[in-house]
């Protein structure tokens, strides 16, 4: 046993070892540390055992050994205590690499939208604010491209395909940035059916780009799948709810098979 002789307050043993009073305490109510019996004088003196004790026990807890398992590891033989200190290191590098795949991923994330979305789709929005379409309409259409490559990633490139040949047509982009600036008016503006008309005429113009991509099946749930991304935001614009279920009428009707939502 270490001297008692000279012994210290639990005050100056947190100190010497680098924590809390606190901490002892809470050591001494997890059994980590035995509590010292008081002196003559009624206090508690911490003797050279406690002090070493509560070294390592702050050394491990420290390394991320949890609380629970230093007594047994303390009070384990050498050959015990190396296979639990394994153990612990084990438990540690999956917490490490598991920690470093989250940074990394938000890494990604902070630097651009790549770990969402394809360069090929970054490149369409990239296109979309060279043509001159406002901030709020690009951010709004990087979330319909998010829920696209989530709900209908066998799509993606046809419809990628088709913004990018769209985005070549003078006309469409105007029309787009009409239906923009249509975000004030009321859903009953005779405009909107004006210009639901003209969007309507220009995508039939193209009509090989409304062509459902080969292969591509509709399930039961396509329709579900196709109004959560189509009509993503419309419940924050109702004229542009309006504009837009016209427009997909007026495409119906010219025979192109949009699903009902």
């Amino acid at each position: 046993m270490g001297s008692r002789a000279g012994g210290v307050t639990i005050g100056q043993a947190a100190a010497f070892v680098g924590v809390t009073v606190k901490t002892v305490r809470h050591y001494h109510k997890l059994g980590l540390v035995e509590e010292p019996e008081r002196d003559s004088s009624g206090y508690r003196r911490y003797g050279s055992d406690e002090l070493l004790r509560l070294v390592q026990v702050r050394t491990l807890a420290a390394a991320g050994v949890p609380l629970a398992e230093i007594g047994p590891l303390l009070d384990a033989d050498a050959a015990g205590f190396a296979a639990s200190l394994a153990d612990v290191e084990r438990q540690l590098t999956e917490r490490i690499e598991d920690l470093t795949a989250r940074r990394d991923s938000l890494h990604r994330l902070a630097g651009s939208d790549r770990a969402l979305l394809p360069d090929r789709a970054l490149a369409v929005l990239d296109r979309m604010r060279g043509v001159g379409f406002s901030s709020d309409y690009v951010a709004g259409q990087r979330e319909a491209l998010v829920l696209f490559r989530a709900l209908a990633p066998e799509g993606l490139d046809h419809f990628l395909t088709n913004l990018e040949h769209r985005l070549d047509d003078p006309e469409y982009v105007d029309l787009i940035k009409r239906s923009v600036a249509a975000v004030s008016w009321k859903p009953d503006d005779p405009r909107i059916e004006e210009l639901a008309t003209a969007v309507a005429t220009n995508l039939l113009a193209n009509r090989e780009l409304l062509a459902m991509p080969a292969g591509f099946r509709i399930g039961p749930d396509t329709a579900t799948r196709y109004g959560l991304i189509d009509h993503h935001r419309e419940d924050q614009v109702p004229a542009w709810a309006r504009l837009n279920a016209l427009v997909e009428t007026k495409l119906r009707s010219a025979g192109v098979p949009i699903p009902h939502h």
